[in-house]
């Protein structure tokens, strides 16, 4: 298939129906729930009663063979609002986690225990990273050890940073199988709704993304029935006897995920600096000093200008990775990781510089250009910092093992 630019008819109309959702729902509550930081139940229930939150609309994105659905849709919702984008889309992630490592009957039964219904939304969990395991994924000490007489897994550890943990119905955990094949001896499991041993702490306070609800999530000798391994055991024993034996390295559950998802999560910093860029340019064609608006000044206008550009190309390395990722495309220059990379790294240069050009102004709580300030900083550090994304791309670039 082609790689090709023009929106069709489906997917100018989501982008529209969408983008109309986000401005009349997400956008007059966005402050409010900022403030509140709590999760905005009342916005995610108004997203489900319309199809905008819930496996069918995952579903109706992914079958788009062109991989743009999800990019579009997260690039609208995250103009509406950072937090409460992050709200709806955050359960995506445990999905992801789902689709990329479970069984066809996995999928089935459990994702849509992660979004609940209308009448009660529900939302999800990935838990991956740790307080000694952000970016080096090798060192995670989760462990998941398995009683045959049982058929149980029984999982013990930490995870931070989880969005939706502990509030969640539905956890997907990544934990260490066997510790002395490093991320090659790792599984990602389905803790389902009300299992003991997993306990959440009190919301972390942030300083973006505020309506979405982060935690860390503590494992106690969780019990799990064996058909809650992701991809089932079979299909681990023979990963980790490739593994041992030297076979080449196939990825581990972890790393499936965020491939799966960087593209739809560089499309999320996108909305964000273009609600900002947006906000910029508006305020600089009306705003009046010294006798006429601030836009006539080339220092604004060039500013401006250097805005659009940036958002534009980071867009398209989003669109391409997105391409390719549904098109079963190598990528072999670290592709997704680019799109990841410039968009996150634009938002938080689009933020800032919106910021600057309202002076003041940008500095108060009153216009929106400061909580996408804050909520920017975030898409330089989670899923992969930037300094990982450059890693990453390097690695594919050269072939050799930088470090």
């Amino acid at each position: 298939m082609e790689f090709w630019l023009d929106l069709n008819e489906e997917q100018s109309d989501l982008r529209d129906w969408v983008h109309g959702f986000a401005e009349q729902v997400i956008r007059p509550a966005a402050a409010e729930w900022d403030e509140r930081e709590e999760t905005p139940w009342p916005v995610l229930q108004e997203a489900a009663k319309i199809g905008l939150y819930g496996f069918e609309f995952l579903i109706n994105t992914w079958s788009d063979n062109t991989g743009l659905s999800l990019p579009i849709a997260n690039e609208e919702l995250f103009w509406g609002d950072g937090g409460i984008g992050m709200a709806i889309s955050g359960t995506s992630l445990a999905v992801a986690a789902i689709y990329g490592s479970g069984t066809p009957e996995q999928l089935v039964e459990w994702v849509p225990q992660c979004f609940g219904d209308a009448d009660e939304p529900k939302v999800a969990a990935f838990c991956s990273t740790e307080p000694e395991a952000g970016s080096d994924v090798a060192s995670m000490k989760t462990r998941a050890v398995y009683h045959e007489a049982t058929d149980e897994w029984v999982l013990t550890g930490q995870k931070a940073y989880a969005t939706n943990g502990g509030i969640a119905n539905v956890h997907v955990v990544t934990a260490s199988v066997d510790p002395s094949l490093g991320s090659r001896g790792q599984a990602a499991f389905i803790v389902p709704p009300g299992t003991a041993g997993l306990v959440g702490t009190k919301k972390l306070k942030k300083l973006g993304l505020r309506a979405s609800h982060t935690a860390d999530v503590f494992l106690d000798e969780v019990r799990l029935p064996g058909s809650c391994l992701l991809g089932g055991k079979e299909a681990l024993d023979e990963r980790l006897a490739k593994a041992r034996s030297g076979a080449k390295r196939s990825g581990q559950a972890a790393m499936r995920t965020f491939e799966l998802s960087r593209p739809a999560v560089g499309a999320q910093a996108l909305g964000i600096a273009r609600a900002a860029y947006e906000y910029a340019l508006e305020y600089a064609k009306n705003r009046v000093a010294f006798g006429r608006p601030i836009i006539e000044n080339q220092a604004i206008a060039f500013a401006l200008a250097d805005m659009k550009m940036e958002i534009d190309a980071a867009r398209l390395l989003v669109w391409r990775a997105a391409w390719m990722g549904r098109n079963d495309k190598p990528f072999t220059a670290g592709e997704g990781s680019m799109s990841k990379l410039k968009a996150g790294e634009v938002a938080v240069a689009v933020t800032e510089k919106a910021v600057q050009i309202l002076g003041g102004a940008g500095y108060l709580r009153e216009h929106p250009v400061e909580r996408m300030f804050r909520d920017a900083k975030i898409y330089t550090i989670f899923e992969g910092t930037s300094e990982i994304q450059r890693l990453v791309i390097s690695r594919a670039i050269s072939g050799m093992q930088i470090r």
